[in-house]
């Protein structure tokens, strides 16, 4: 792919812009069309206007959002003619993309997450109409931003998306509420988040070094009789946690299905 065009750089399509420029790519091989944006990054060309587009990109990024498919969809349409379509339109299926866009070259779901931003990103993938060197391509590009996954059954896409796209927001929820309890219980703000945050930090980055699974791992951290296996203990009756986070997932894959109806 030689040019990408960017239609709507909001936080997520802004990580994404971001994560390819750290990763190497040149600016030149973007441009941005968003009439609101402030700024774009030094090097790339930003539009407040289709009309002024110079028509030179080859594949087309969708970063609005996805209840102004049916607003924003049809005067677009030109400039999706015979290039690929990358769409970051929760719970808007390829089939939807394709009777928005029916003269693309092929549409293609991209879900990330804001860690695109620096390259520490899975982004899950599902496409209808790539060949084989478009696929091949269209891996090696969204792998810049951490770790591409295609997902051969769209049918588990919404349920992706709460894992891996929302995920970051349930985790960020976590953090402060570990922070919270110990405020609760008596430590000064300050040092309940900044001990929340390393703690975290350091236990993903750990988990995501080791060969050992992070249930293993938790095992090692409790002792029998010890402290850390007395808070497990209370997070594991009735699993308790992971009914909670069933039901999050739940309840944010349906939210993915409730946007495709209405797209």
């Amino acid at each position: 792919m030689a040019h990408l065009l960017i239609t709507g750089c909001g936080n997520m399509g802004g990580a994404m812009l971001a994560g390819w420029l750290a990763a190497g790519e040149p600016a030149t091989r973007f441009s941005v069309l968003d009439p609101a944006l402030p700024e774009a990054p030094l090097g790339v060309a930003l539009y407040r206007d289709a009309a002024a587009l110079p028509g030179d990109h080859d594949a087309v990024l969708l970063g609005f959002k996805p209840q102004q498919l049916a607003a924003l969809g049809s005067g677009l349409q030109g400039l999706t003619a015979g290039r690929n379509v990358y769409s970051l339109l929760a719970g808007i299926t390829c089939a939807q993309l394709a009777a928005a866009f029916p003269q693309a070259s092929a549409h293609v779901r991209v879900m990330p997450n804001l860690a695109a931003r620096i390259n520490k990103s899975p982004v899950i993938l599902a496409e209808r109409g790539l060949d084989a060197a478009a696929r091949a391509e269209t891996f090696a590009l969204f792998g810049k931003l951490g770790s591409a996954v295609w997902l051969d059954d769209e049918a588990q896409f919404d349920l992706v998306t709460a894992l891996a796209g929302s995920g970051p927001g349930f985790v960020y929820r976590f953090i402060d509420a570990l922070a919270g309890a110990a405020i609760d219980l008596g430590l000064d703000a300050p040092t309940a988040s900044s001990l929340a945050l390393a703690t975290v930090e350091g236990a993903a980055m750990l988990a995501a070094g080791s060969d050992a699974s992070p249930a293993t791992l938790a095992d090692r951290v409790a002792s029998p009789g010890g402290m850390t296996r007395e808070g497990l203990d209370v997070l594991d009756r009735d699993m308790a946690l992971r009914r909670l986070l069933t039901e999050t997932l739940r309840a944010t894959a349906a939210k993915g299905a409730a946007l495709s109806r209405q797209g």
